[in-house]
């Protein structure tokens, strides 16, 4: 038997078939009571456009500063509007040479974020350091194809703090059922929720949610999160889509986010 898996497992890999271990049931059940949404004493607005590049926060934006946007590819709605509020926004991108919109309040270098400070990338830490020295209470936006994991986890708690809200789009969470994937996931978020409380999400229409069991995973989800010290009243959210909420591909139909992250 163990012969025939190994030749089983030899012919998948030559073929960049992977398998995975699946996930029990109730680790599942605890990280998405973990991920309930709360209503808290801040409204929430939409900032950028009805479409995608367009994100609901929290109505939390006085004294807010700075905003850090990696991920900018050929959309910069959110950024564009918060520049109307007086907030510039630092934004990062190595797969474009300069964002789409010419903003006198936009401040912009060609890199990716990740777990080294070279040519290519940087650190979520060292461009903070760089460019908000001895400030805080900032916005992140961040959009970064996947590589959202290893930066959350490569950057400090002390770094997060500096951060008031924070808008993150996750990607591959339709693996949320392999043992793998999810470790890495509970970890992240775990991370995120010591002094973040989630206000919203929303599942990005551009693919359809995945089922497992009685889950369903929408491979990718908008998140935003509200520094928890800025809240002095909060209640479980028990009803999506949100009034303001959009479709990011207005030619898919949308699809609601499921139950099991919020029931």
């Amino acid at each position: 038997m163990n012969g025939l898996r190994s030749m089983i497992s030899s012919f998948l890999l030559y073929n960049d078939i992977a398998i995975s271990r699946a996930q029990d049931a109730r680790p599942l059940v605890d990280f998405f009571a973990s991920l309930r949404p709360v209503t808290t004493n801040h409204e929430l607005i939409r900032i950028g456009g009805d479409s995608d590049g367009g994100y609901l926060i929290p109505d939390d934006l006085e004294n807010v500063e700075f905003c850090f946007s990696p991920g900018v590819a050929f959309t910069a709605d959110f950024e564009n509007d918060l520049t109307t509020r007086g907030i510039k926004c630092f934004l990062a991108d190595y797969s474009v040479d300069a964002p789409p919109i010419q903003n006198q309040l936009f401040d912009f270098e060609k890199k990716f974020l990740g777990q080294d400070d070279n040519d290519v990338f940087m650190t979520l830490e060292n461009w903070v350091r760089r460019k908000a020295p001895d400030k805080s209470d900032f916005i992140l936006q961040m959009d970064i194809e996947g590589a959202e994991y290893e930066v959350i986890c490569d950057t400090s708690h002390e770094t997060f703090k500096k951060f008031r809200i924070l808008v993150i789009e996750f990607h591959e969470l339709h693996k949320l059922y392999q043992k793998d994937f999810f470790r890495l996931a509970n970890v992240t978020f775990r991370k995120l929720l010591k002094d973040f409380d989630i206000v919203h999400i929303h599942p990005n229409n551009c693919a359809p949610p995945k089922k497992y069991r009685s889950f369903e995973f929408p491979p990718v989800v908008e998140f935003t999160f509200h520094r928890r010290d800025r809240i002095t009243r909060k209640s479980q959210t028990l009803s999506f889509p949100h009034r303001l909420d959009r479709r990011n591909v207005a030619k898919n139909p949308d699809y609601a986010l499921p139950t099991c992250w919020y029931s």
